[in-house]
């Protein structure tokens, strides 16, 4: 049985999670896998990242390189669209929210979300970088009522992940969230906060952000 190793708080873990619960796939999972440069860490994850998983004695890392194998491996109930365009417009998604939104907020989480200290000249940088992720993904992004259109798809498992993060660090670090100017998004996250699968990681994030902060 396939393994997924990462924990829920964890963002890219949430995505792979909600991937494999939306189309039904059997898993087992170790939800207390924190990342780590320690050298058995290593062997399982070359890069000391979560999520992995473990397949057959095979491991597997990058949570996109994971959803698109699940995708191979189990085409009974699809995240993609058939029309190969279509399927190319769910990964361009899925490369602006992740790519020129989340990994560009990310060099805020350390001062936003963790105590920290961010560089002026960091904040500058990401402010630029930002703005114009959100601007690209603003052209791209249909809600319809979902992120690529009618069906939902995997941008819709990374959408619900990063965007929230997305606009609390951008509201942290500059007062102000990038993503208001897309009043689409609070709604949307909110419509899929309501499948059974997205409560389930949501309620699962909420539990372990808890029991972090009691440490």
């Amino acid at each position: 049985m396939l393994k997924l190793c990462g924990f829920h708080i964890s963002n890219y873990h949430n995505k792979v999670r909600l991937a494999l619960l939306e189309k039904g796939v059997a898993f087992e999972e170790d939800s207390d896998c924190k990342p780590s440069q320690e050298e058995a860490f290593l062997a399982r994850s070359p890069l000391g990242k979560v999520p992995f998983i473990e397949v057959d004695g095979a491991l597997l890392t990058e949570s996109q390189v994971i959803c698109e194998y699940l995708e191979d491996a189990h085409p009974a109930k699809p995240l993609y669209p058939r029309d190969p365009l279509a399927r190319a417009q769910v990964r361009e998604l899925i490369q602006y929210i992740e790519l020129h939104m989340e990994l560009v907020a990310r060099r805020l989480y350390r001062e936003v979300f963790f105590g920290g200290k961010v560089s002026d000249e960091t904040k500058k940088q990401v402010e630029r970088d930002l703005a114009k992720g959100v601007r690209g993904f603003a052209t791209r992004a249909r809600f319809e009522p979902y992120v690529a259109g009618k069906e939902f798809t995997l941008a819709d498992c990374s959408a619900y992940v990063h965007l929230p993060l997305v606009s609390m660090a951008s509201k942290l670090a500059f007062g102000r969230d990038f993503l208001d100017d897309l009043p689409q998004v609070k709604p949307y996250i909110k419509m899929l906060g309501e499948r059974p699968a997205f409560a389930r990681v949501s309620e699962d994030r909420k539990a372990a952000q808890a029991a972090m902060a009691k440490k």
